[in-house]
């Protein structure tokens, strides 16, 4: 999968038109492909999520079509409280397919739902004895008369399928904070919801009824001094999950030692000399987003700044650090006072494990290929840009791409100066299809598809 990870281009775009006003609700907020990479989903800040199939015409490229679009969840109003929840989708998941139909989770700030996306057949009535129902008005009320030949049993016409979407659970009540993160389990039977200082167990066929596997409440809020960030569970070992914390740790919790895993099994944070610290530390310190490789070998964890690549074996430092936004340092005060220092930017593992993508500014991702590789001490960045320049520069990556196969080595740059930066065009989210070198990134209300196909 690496081998080719420098010849990414431009595949397909899904979105509105550049002269439509853009609204917030239309601001994608997650994208996550499923198991297969046959399907893709997204969810966005108006609670809607938009499922994506591969066109199966196209065997030879990468290429998505519109499957179906449904409403998962409304604004509601905690009045216990006086607190507004709002509709947008913070993460979707997706159920491994065990028949015809889809199973996927999504949650907003405090409610998770179990959606059944299926394909169903329209029946209509073609025949029935309406029309041949004769009465004897002479006859009395509970007589008529009826030819048997008239008589016809109803019959049922097949029309066109529609894909319709079903809630089947919903797993509410459960946290008092905002939910950051959601993860299905290994055993594909039970999943966790985390929120900034708890993280629940759920099983799927049981909505009433999760368990506090993690708590970091203290006694008095007052003490507080750290909120967890992001979680998911080893893709292979159900009994492990790790989660991050502000505070810039990984804390790595195995279920069969205790009920509560308050006490972690392996803490993985890195030294920083406190004659290094300033007050942007505590904030471009904090975890965003944490990923495992597909064989649970390796932790990806974003935080502002940086990149780091974990050895799940090595617990004293990261075996890579990848710097993404070095060139803000000296202006972190200009970032913390527009609050882009506060972006959340996620980061994903290729299929293989061995390349790692993250998002930046002015619509700019950034992919790393064999990052695992001990013996490499430096990987290449490879930078391309979800924009509608994309259509633009299809010509110029296939002139690039001809001159890497000339053996010309080309690299794209990052151009972060303060003056030349959109920091209202991030790239938070974004997933990496599962077998193969395709990748989509969310770029405000735009879906965008690059491959190596």
């Amino acid at each position: 999968m690496t081998e080719d990870a420098h010849n990414f281009k431009f595949s397909q775009c899904f979105g509105d038109k550049a002269d439509i006003v853009i609204t917030e609700a239309d601001i994608i907020s997650t994208v996550e492909f499923d198991h297969t990479g046959d399907y893709l989903a997204t969810g966005d800040r108006g609670g809607r999520v938009v499922l994506f199939e591969r066109n199966s015409n196209k065997k030879n490229s990468c290429e998505y079509r519109f499957h179906t679009e449904f409403q998962s969840h409304d604004a509601e109003f905690d009045y216990l409280k006086s607190l507004e929840i709002e509709e947008k989708i913070n993460k979707i998941k997706w159920c491994k397919r065990t028949n015809q139909a889809h199973f996927l989770l999504s949650t907003n700030d405090k409610t998770i739902k179990l959606w059944k996306i299926y394909e169903k057949q329209i029946r209509m009535v073609a025949e029935n004895n309406l029309s041949d129902l004769q009465y004897n008005s002479g006859s009395s009320a509970n007589s008529h008369n009826l030819s048997i030949n008239s008589l016809h049993l109803p019959r049922l016409t097949l029309h066109d399928k529609i894909v319709a979407a079903s809630p089947k659970r919903i797993y509410s009540n459960a946290h008092a904070y905002h939910i950051n993160s959601i993860s299905i389990n290994s055993d594909a039977e039970t999943f966790m919801s985390t929120d900034d200082l708890r993280i629940n167990l759920w099983n799927l066929n049981i909505p009433d009824q999760s368990f506090n596997i993690v708590d970091i409440k203290p006694a008095n809020m007052e003490e507080l001094t750290e909120v967890i960030t992001s979680a998911e569970f080893h893709p292979q070992s159900c009994n492990l999950f790790m989660y991050s914390s502000s505070k810039g740790a990984i804390k790595l919790a195995d279920m069969r030692e205790n009920a509560l895993c308050d006490s972690h099994a392996k803490v993985f944070e890195e030294y920083i000399d406190p004659s290094n610290h300033n007050f942007f530390t505590e904030i471009t310190s904090s975890i965003s987003d944490v990923k495992f490789s597909s064989d649970g070998r390796y932790i990806a964890s974003r935080d502002y700044m940086t990149v780091k690549i974990w050895d799940v074996n090595m617990e004293k430092e990261p075996v890579k650090t990848i710097n993404i936004h070095e060139q803000l340092r000296d202006k972190l005060c200009d970032t913390y006072e527009n609050d882009a220092i506060f972006d959340k930017f996620e980061c994903v593992f290729s299929g293989d494990g061995k390349s790692v993508m993250t998002g930046s500014y002015n619509n700019n991702f950034m992919i790393y290929p064999d990052v695992t590789n001990p013996e490499k001490q430096q990987g290449d960045e490879i930078v391309l840009q979800a924009d509608r320049s994309a259509f633009r520069s299809k010509k110029q990556q296939q002139h690039q791409l001809n001159k890497r196969k000339n053996g010309i080595p080309t690299m794209l740059k990052r151009d972060l100066e303060l003056d030349n930066i959109d920091f209202k065009k991030s790239i938070l989210h974004l997933s990496w299809h599962p077998f193969e070198n395709s990748v989509a990134i969310a770029a405000t209300n735009n879906l965008y598809i690059f491959s190596t196909l």
